[in-house]
């Protein structure tokens, strides 16, 4: 029999600093401008090929045994932007994150696929620091967490390195090229090609940047590995694994001393010292050190409470600190099984997992935290566990907020190994790149308590062949090479993944819609852990609602949106439901991870390609435009640039499929909730379906006052349902059972005519640090205050004091309107606002909405000092 045991402890980004090392948030203050210089545009002298090859292995430490960076094998000419003398003035300044594809316009004639903006291209970023003649002796670092994508660096003119991979974070030695007591020079180019990604990618330095600096004796860039290979109630033995690094020629002794305190919510270190080690070492050009702390009585890191530590590494040299190393890290023992799934601290806990891709919507590909930590509040409202981050590695502020807000986490790789799924994909970098991007990442991540397994991959074209099987041997190697206390697995489409051989290449099999599978992948594979890797695929637009229902899959399209009883998904996919019962049925799978938690900006599926059908354009407008390029061109262009996947539209509103899985995930919760809305004065006497979802076992269902029935859930049934509910005006009211005792009620009722708006913040105030984020949902409501579920009104915002306003959306996925308009149209009766905090401005914030022939509104809001 075949287990797969880890105990693990682990361990965040290192945190502020003493004097001797210093890490500076860089974001601000950057100089932006798209397209070459004409004087290298005319040479072609930065090509993709050229870019992957100067940054090349050698001597890169994210190689096995290779001690250092890497460095360019030949000069590349960046022209004049990377000079110290170009006048930039004329550029356009921002503060990063930045993702200029987001800013628009959306073009009808770019793929849907990847959301119908222009991210790819070549643009440059330039920016002027100084640097005090006092650290003429320092090491400095530029850490750069995200840059879409071929991104090299200059400084003071002279090329220092770069990393061609999108969603790597990397690191480049500034030292040789710094001038101490000047100003210094700093110039990054971007070359984000076409044809490259099967969602939208973004474009731009999309997450944080960071400028370190370091006495030469310090400790490395993700420099710790904290693990834990005892832990009990009793104790736990945490062992500190710390890569130093000398820049000098000269070794050194040293002492190195580890401390041990909690964390509390915030990150920071809570109370007094709870254990610490000393001990004398060499520095020599690159050592790692390993040192071990027991804990008496540990607090256990779990998804129900979340406890943190903080190990506290210093290194000094008669008492002088030379460098201070803060890692935030969680004790845990997780565990996959052949019998019965994932184990989390010795509990089995089923994986209540979603997909999610990297953008934000309305914000797109640029990192937020905020933006990020509220995804996760709605999701963990409906009952999710566990994130897989499809199909790339996700920002490091993700995995901290996964980490202190207890969300499980399936960290993945890359969506493409050899075989392209896309013409300039990963495939392009693969062989030349592979160790170095998973060694790298690998570094990043694996100190994080909420991170579980590792992805080697997504759908790769190689399952099905020898080549494949070498690969993902290969890639699980490297992996236990850097991390051997958590297993490798993959996500795979392909059935026969599951019998050819090509399942013994990770340490736990991921299905990808193949709930049928599961029962024979068990039969034949008793020994090896299983669990649904990617599921469902339902598609649906919210508040949308097609008659009559049809039971078949394959439908359900209203013009260009879907259906939201939740019965639709794309041929290889299925509803909610029959995967429940895959997982219910083979009592062994770990869980499953629904694709998506959220809707995305690309991959529009169903909507992917032309139509030829004029009903799917509703305005005259629409109706005009597509009846000329049906005469012109024989066919019509979707408009669709976003999908219908998620659980939860585009901008964080829930879709009725939200509580079908917040019934099922969360037994425990009294809920119940009733579709379609009531809404329908065209269906008069018609037959108009009602499903519930609800945690009870049963329901009884009233139409003005008047039972339809009480209906029961039989076995492997998720849903109740009363599909021939004659429509009329009213009130629909349900009271869910469970054991025999009512458990919860909901009551859906016919609006009056839209009258009013009303706003309602995801929160009362936020930090002026000038990236806070506050989220306000806007309501098109009756004089009665129900929101009317058909309104499509204009909204026009206006901010005043603290604040301005960031992005809009309304979760429509054929919308054009721009994101950074500050108005928008409400689509099925609600509209959402972003606002964001102006730095060092704090103080009251208003913001007030209006719509024509509707009571405006306003609401007011803080912005609070750091």
């Amino acid at each position: 029999m075949k287990r797969f045991l880890v105990f693990v402890a682990v361990v965040l980004l290192f945190l502020p600093y003493s004097s001797a090392r210093e890490r500076m948030l860089f974001n601000e203050g950057w100089s932006f401008k798209k397209e070459d210089p004409l004087s290298i545009q005319k040479d072609n002298r930065l090509d993709y090929e050229k870019i992957k090859k100067w940054i090349l292995p050698s001597g890169n430490r994210f190689l096995k045994n290779a001690p250092l960076y890497a460095q360019p094998q030949e000069k590349l000419n960046g022209g004049e932007y990377t000079e110290i003398s170009f006048d930039d003035s004329s550029w356009r300044v921002l503060n990063l994150p930045h993702d200029w594809g987001i800013e628009g316009p959306f073009v009808q004639d770019l793929p849907g696929e990847t959301a119908k903006l222009e991210w790819f291209g070549v643009a440059w970023y330039r920016k002027q620091f100084e640097v005090s003649s006092e650290d003429v002796n320092k090491q400095f670092f530029l850490e750069i967490d995200g840059a879409m994508s071929y991104s090299t660096v200059w400084c003071n003119g002279e090329l220092v390195g770069g990393w061609p991979y999108g969603y790597a974070s990397y690191q480049v030695d500034l030292t040789p090229y710094i001038k101490a007591g000047e100003k210094n020079q700093l110039a990054i180019r971007l070359d984000n090609p076409n044809i490259s990604s099967r969602w939208y990618p973004g474009g731009g330095i999309y997450r944080n940047v960071w400028l370190t600096k370091t006495n030469p004796i310090h400790i490395d860039q993700w420099g710790t590995f904290v693990t834990t290979p005892q832990v009990s109630a009793e104790k736990a033995e945490v062992h500190v694994a710390v890569s130093l690094a000398n820049a000098e020629k000269d070794h050194a002794q040293v002492v190195l001393r580890s401390t041990l305190y909690l964390q509390d919510k915030e990150g920071n270190i809570e109370g007094d010292a709870l254990v610490s080690t000393e001990q004398k070492v060499c520095a020599c050009s690159s050592k790692t050190v390993s040192q071990v702390l027991s804990l008496e009585q540990p607090k256990l890191w779990d998804v129900e409470h979340p406890d943190m530590y903080v190990v506290k590494t210093e290194v000094l040299n008669n008492e002088e600190v030379l460098d201070t190393y803060l890692t935030p890290f969680g004790i845990r023992t997780i565990e996959f099984t052949a019998e019965d799934g994932f184990h989390l601290n010795g509990r089995r806990v089923q994986l209540k997992g979603v997909c999610m891709h990297h953008d934000h919507g309305a914000l797109g590909a640029a990192f937020h935290t905020r933006a990020m930590e509220r995804q996760i509040e709605i999701l963990k409202e409906m009952g999710v566990n566990a994130i897989r981050t499809s199909h790339n590695l996700p920002a490091q502020e993700m995995l901290d907020l996964c980490d202190r807000m207890g969300i499980l986490v399936l960290d993945e790789f890359v969506d493409t190994w050899v075989m392209p799924k896309k013409e300039n994909g990963y495939s392009k970098l693969f062989v030349d790149w592979n160790e170095q991007d998973l060694r790298a990442f690998i570094h990043r991540d694996r100190n994080h308590p909420s991170i579980i397994a590792w992805s080697i991959g997504n759908e790769v074209g190689e399952q099905h062949n020898e080549q494949g099987i070498v690969i993902g041997k290969w890639l699980s190697t490297v992996v236990r090479e850097e991390d051997s206390t958590r297993p490798t697995t993959i996500g795979n489409d392909n059935p026969q993944a599951g019998f050819n051989g090509f399942e013994r290449v990770a340490d736990v099999f991921g299905y990808n819609y193949k709930p049928h599978f599961y029962a024979k992948f068990k039969e034949e594979n008793p020994e090896i852990p299983l669990y649904g890797s990617e599921t469902a695929s339902c598609i649906s637009t919210r508040g949308e609602y097609l008659f009559p229902v049809d039971n078949d899959k394959s439908g359900g399209k209203i013009g260009f949106y879907m259906s939201s009883y939740d019965l639709f998904a794309p041929g290889w996919a299925c509803p909610p439901d029959t995967e429940f019962e895959g997982q219910d049925r083979v009592k062994a799978s770990a869980g499953e991870f629904v694709w998506t938690g959220f809707d995305y900006l690309g991959e529009p599926t169903p909507f992917t390609a032309d139509m030829t059908v004029l009903s799917n354009y509703h305005s005259d407008e629409e109706r005009a435009q597509a009846e000329k390029d049906l005469k012109e061109a024989g066919k019509l262009t979707v408009p669709s640039r976003s999908s219908y996947f998620g659980i939860v539209d585009l901008a964080g509103f829930k879709k009725d499929r939200f509580y079908i899985y917040q019934a099922h995930w969360r037994p425990e919760l009294p809920m119940a909730h009733i579709l379609p809305h009531w809404n329908w004065a065209d269906r008069k006497g018609e037959i108009t379906p009602i499903h519930v979802y609800t945690s009870g076992d049963e329901a009884e269902l009233f139409l003005n006052g008047k039972s339809l029935g009480r209906k029961s859930k039989g076995e492997y049934e998720y849903r109740l349902r009363w599909d021939d509910v004659v429509y009329e005006p009213g009130e629909v009211k349900v009271i869910a059972y469970k054991n025999g005792k009512e458990w919860a009620e909901d009551v859906v009722k016919t609006t009056g005519n839209a009258t009013q708006l009303k706003l309602e913040a995801d929160r009362q105030a936020m930090k002026a640090d000038g990236s806070d984020l506050i989220f306000i949902t806007v309501d098109i409501c009756d004089k009665e205050g129900l929101m009317h579920p058909k309104a499509s009104n204009k909204i026009e915002f206006e901010v005043k004091g603290a604040a301005e306003i960031v992005a809009t959306d309304n979760g429509d996925q054929t919308s054009h309107a721009s994101f950074l308009n500050p108005y928008i149209n409400a689509f099925n009766g609600k509209a959402l606002v972003i606002l964001r905090s102006v730095k060092g401005k704090s103080g009251n914030i208003i913001l007030k909405a209006k719509s024509k022939g509707l009571r405006g509104s306003q609401i007011k809001l803080k912005s609070t000092e750091l």
